[in-house]
């Protein structure tokens, strides 16, 4: 039976992808359980075939798809298109985990329960550990075992570090239209269906890379985020007011917030 689904975006990846599809080699959950999806979007040559030549190599199961058009959340719904995996998680390709995550977190997980895992946040170039928000909510809440999934919000502004039941997304994907906001954004989309959570060992490590040239630290124009963040904030209205019975308020209001603040950055 095939647990989970590791949905790897990639775009023009540098040497660190080795690292980060090598720590999935490692991976203490038996390979017959889990498959790697890579998307490569919007560049070809040398990375297709230095990929194609690390999977030839592999012993986990690798689906392996190409793109010409480029964009994070693109590759992400392609790459849910495809997935078999009762659960999905994602990783980014700058980025690796520990031996014992994905075990971890589908032994912490439930149709009902999202497994959360410990985050480590490190500068490119070393591994010494950086001051990490998502880290000090880890810290603070891990005592509690499970919990109610907004107590945990901080950990929903993006996609990785857990693990999603499928039954949660079907067929609803990543808004293409933004650059800025949209790993946000997807997870307010299919939050009506979060109930609890529950956190791993700290042996369960997520090793997040900061890159200052990364996507997430270019610098944009004030038009650009002006213009970013109105539309998120429409859109998180919109989903909230169509569907009043679903979306959890406090939830919600944290992510507008959020939008604001991003613009008043």
């Amino acid at each position: 039976m095939m647990y989970i689904s590791v949905i790897v975006p990639t775009y023009k990846p540098g040497e660190y992808i080795w690292e980060c599809l090598d720590s999935l080699e490692r991976q203490t959950l038996s390979k017959a359980h889990f498959e790697v999806i890579i998307v490569l979007n919007g560049c070809n040559e040398p990375y297709y075939t230095q990929l194609k030549d690390y999977i030839s190599r592999s012993q986990v199961q690798y689906n392996f798809i190409h793109i010409e058009e480029g964009g994070v959340s693109n590759a992400r719904n392609i790459a849910l298109d495809t997935a078999k995996g009762e659960y999905i998680t994602f990783i980014d390709d700058d980025d690796f985990v520990s031996p014992s995550y994905l075990e971890e977190l589908y032994e912490n997980s439930s149709c009902d329960t999202m497994a959360l895992c410990y985050p480590y946040a490190f500068n490119d170039g070393d591994k010494t550990q950086l001051p990490y928000r998502i880290t000090a909510q880890y810290e603070k809440r891990v005592q509690y075992g499970v919990q109610a999934y907004w107590k945990n919000r901080k950990f929903f502004s993006g996609p990785c570090m857990k693990l999603i039941p499928k039954k949660y997304i079907e067929d609803r994907r990543f808004d293409c239209r933004f650059k800025n906001g949209e790993d946000c954004l997807f997870m307010f989309l299919i939050s009506d269906e979060f109930k609890w959570t529950k956190f791993t060992s700290r042996d369960a490590i997520y090793y997040r890379r900061v890159r200052n040239n990364s996507a997430n630290f270019r610098k944009r124009t004030l038009c650009d985020k002006i213009g970013n963040s109105i539309k998120l904030i429409l859109a998180y209205i919109k989903i909230y007011i169509f569907n009043l019975n679903k979306y959890n308020f406090c939830f919600f209001s944290t992510r507008v917030l959020g939008a604001i603040k991003t613009l008043l950055a």
